[in-house]
């Protein structure tokens, strides 16, 4: 029988994805050694942390990756920890090189799509259309993350079913990574239910942490979950992203439509940029086929109007979303309907919303254009 080659068998290793970070554990140094006894193989491993939550995940990766290297009868994964010094590597790689945290987001060629989901008031489905957006564009293949910004009403982990808490290299964290969207909260930072008492200062430098001080990688689509109205929080993310644009969540109600317009026309204050409505809750199908207005007609429409009145620019309604059961049954199973296989007319208009904010055309506002001048 053949033996295997070690070069052959640090090829399959490369293979190998670690869980939290999406990159191969070759490039991550992670591979301590690789030690070959006729058909046995036996990959030492070095994991930043000794109480790492996804180790299991790991060896029966690199078992399958490695078992299918020619000449291998057995696969053994020796686990050891990091060192120190190798963390710090660790984190200054990550960084691109750059030893201190920085938003990435902000950086000359970040290619990062950012949408700001904001509403006047809370209670409109603001928190859940940003959890089912991200999942439609994950499993459209797009690299997503979500920003749960909403401090004081945090509730994306638990649309989107996370259930691994952040782990840490150095001063650097590596969020959890839930039906492909990489995910950070305040609320995996607090015990139970435990209410967040904090003003404004400290809602900024939490937003800051988790912009800079998250590992987010190359991500296509960052999401913020914003707070409703205009308070803090939405003046952080205008301060500390200001490429990011805004997406409205209404309702059909006139309240709600009222209060969505004052959310929206903040960005005349902050130079951002609304990039459509959302009427979420618009109607109740019947079994009969007719539709009853439980909230009222127009709200949608009121809210892109004014607000193309007040901005100078024109504001679409992205869609009208209908009341489901199921959108909220699998809101509240941590399952977002736009992620699963449902065509229900809700997950297919959710669907769509993600399609258009996935291809919408980047500006070039602090990209570079490879211009050089000429001797």
């Amino acid at each position: 029988m053949t033996t295997p080659s070690e070069d052959a068998v640090r090829e399959a290793l490369g293979t190998v994805l670690d869980p939290e970070i999406r990159r191969p554990i070759t490039d991550l140094d992670m591979v301590r050694s690789v030690d070959i006894n006729d058909g046995n193989v036996i990959v030492g491993i070095d994991l930043t942390t000794q109480g790492c939550p996804l180790r299991g995940t790991i060896s029966s990766d690199i078992e399958n990756a490695v078992g299918e290297v020619e000449g291998t009868t057995s696969v053994t994964v020796d686990f050891g920890v990091m060192t120190d010094e190798q963390r710090k590597n660790l984190q200054t790689k990550l960084r691109g090189g750059v030893p201190e945290a920085v938003i990435p987001f902000t950086q000359p060629g970040s290619l990062t799509r950012i949408y700001a989901i904001t509403s006047g008031k809370g209670g409109v489905g603001k928190s859940s259309m940003t959890a089912n957006l991200a999942v439609a564009m994950a499993k459209s293949g797009l690299r997503v993350g979500i920003v749960d910004a909403d401090i004081y009403g945090h509730s994306i982990p638990d649309m989107l079913g996370v259930t691994m808490p952040p782990t840490r290299v150095e001063d650097m964290i590596m969020p959890p990574v839930s039906q492909g969207v990489k995910v950070i909260s305040i609320g995996m930072f607090t015990q139970g239910n435990t209410p967040v008492v904090w003003r404004g200062p400290m809602m900024h430098r939490a937003l800051q942490q988790f912009l800079a001080d998250v590992f987010w990688g190359d991500l296509d689509v960052l999401l913020l979950d914003l707070p409703p109205g205009t308070g803090d929080v939405a003046i952080s993310v205008a301060q500390l992203l200001p490429n990011s644009e805004i997406v409205v969540i209404t309702t059909p109600q006139q309240a709600a439509a009222q209060v969505a317009e004052r959310a929206g026309a903040m960005a005349a204050q902050t130079n951002q940029k609304v990039i459509g409505v959302i009427e979420n809750m618009s109607f109740l199908e019947l079994p009969d086929g007719t539709k009853m207005d439980l909230f009222g007609t127009g709200g949608g429409e009121q809210v892109a109007s004014e607000l193309t009145r007040i901005l100078g620019y024109d504001i679409p309604v992205l869609a009208e979303i209908p009341i489901e059961q199921e959108l909220r049954e699998q809101g509240d199973a941590g399952t977002p309907l736009a992620g699963t296989d449902s065509e229900s007319p809700a997950a297919t208009t959710i669907r769509g919303i993600a399609d258009t904010l996935s291809h919408r055309a980047r500006g070039l506002v602090g990209r570079p254009l490879g211009l050089s001048p000429i001797d």
